[in-house]
């Protein structure tokens, strides 16, 4: 989940573009390991870990530091928050089960979640399951300036959000417009896809993810926490922009559940985007939806749980599909090219979420570099 401030829209253009003057990889050798070294040498971050494909050829490698304080260098087996890279497991779960005749994407929230939407101004029976998706509801996210304080002014990182209080809080304003309007980034929509998933499995959102994604992908190091703040195994430590800088690692992720609270590696994370993008989990008419785009301002649009965006390259803009994730101490990207061919998944240990929440740049510099270098 992002906070409230300007990258709010989470759109992949809003983080990537923000700091395009940030420099471009060396014209020589690797230039996606050159631009990564660069984003830990000069750019601010502590470590950072890749998995970069081209074609069926593979590299996998970490830059700088997984632990700063140890000295422990940062390498791809280290697992980090992924944050809204979680909506496209959900998103994948909503379509299976519209796949199966579970549910329908134009199902109303009211007719699935009886009772829950409820503010002024909302009308559940006009906002659907596809709205929620590909975030054309009008349901923000909290619009209370003090919601994130039980982790960034009062120091408990290991506050509970239950879901339904993070629901209720963002139903306490108007929607951001009638649904199916406008688009407007929505972690609460993703919250209430969640419930959907429940109320329609009657199983905890969690096992479905394990059963119907993470088992069959062979996904061993990827795994949904509820409300331990502490990350098991082998991770990065992450880091806001504060001086002296902050270890945000030991943090909650109950207020992003299915917005954003899972963890992975990069090498699971990739896995599961190629096998999602390329039709691996959804039937055909199920692809359809996740692919069928709404634009998001100048440079991207949102599918179901996915996002493309226009890659500034050197031959002209090309499109590239997949997620970004965005939490205290972590900024991940996941995206590949729109034939396949190309894919990277980077993952870094710095993102300020009080600076996001207060309009200022939560990233020391822009990913955009290494993302080019791998995709254009």
């Amino acid at each position: 989940m992002r906070g409230t401030g300007k990258l709010a829209a989470g759109t992949l253009a809003g983080v990537l573009l923000a700091s395009a003057a940030a420099g471009t990889a060396a014209a020589t050798g690797d230039p996606v390991r050159a631009a990564v070294g660069n984003l830990v040498a000069e750019g601010g971050f502590p470590g950072a870990v890749v998995q970069v494909r081209n074609g069926e050829t593979v590299s996998r490698f970490g830059a700088g530091y997984a632990n700063p304080a140890t000295r422990e260098p940062a390498g791809p087996h280290h697992r980090f928050r992924i944050a809204s890279n979680t909506k496209a497991f959900v998103a994948a779960v909503v379509l299976r089960l519209a796949g199966e005749g579970a549910l329908s994407l134009d199902d109303s929230i009211e007719r699935r979640l009886p009772g829950v939407v409820r503010g002024p101004g909302y009308e559940p029976e006009k906002i659907t399951v596809r709205m929620l998706l590909n975030h054309t509801s009008g349901v923000h996210d909290p619009l209370d300036p003090h919601f994130f304080d039980p982790y960034l002014v009062w120091g408990n990182r290991a506050y509970v959000y239950p879901p339904s209080e993070v629901i209720r809080r963002s139903l306490v304003d108007p929607p951001s417009f009638a649904p199916g309007a406008q688009t407007d980034y929505s972690n609460t929509g993703y919250l209430l896809l969640g419930k959907v998933i429940e109320k329609v499995t009657r199983n905890d959102v969690r096992e479905e993810i394990q059963r119907r994604l993470l088992g069959p992908l062979g996904l061993e190091r990827t795994y949904f926490p509820l409300r331990s703040p502490f990350p098991r195994g082998p991770h990065l430590r992450g880091y806001d922009l504060s001086e002296p800088v902050k270890d945000m690692t030991v943090f909650s992720p109950s207020y992003d559940w299915t917005a954003g609270a899972m963890v992975s590696t990069v090498d699971d994370l990739a896995t599961f985007h190629r096998a999602l993008l390329s039709g691996r989990l959804l039937e055909p008419a199920q692809q359809a939806e996740l692919e069928r785009l709404v634009p998001h301002g100048e440079f991207g649009a949102y599918g179901a749980g996915v996002e493309t965006l226009d890659l500034p390259c050197p031959g002209g803009p090309k499109t590239v599909w997949g997620n970004t994730g965005a939490g205290p101490g972590f900024y991940s990207v996941s995206m590949s090219t729109e034939d396949g061919s190309k894919q990277i998944v980077l993952a870094l240990n710095v993102y300020d979420l009080a600076k996001d929440v207060a309009h200022e740049d939560p990233l020391p510099s822009s990913p955009l570099p290494a993302v080019t270098a791998a995709l254009c």
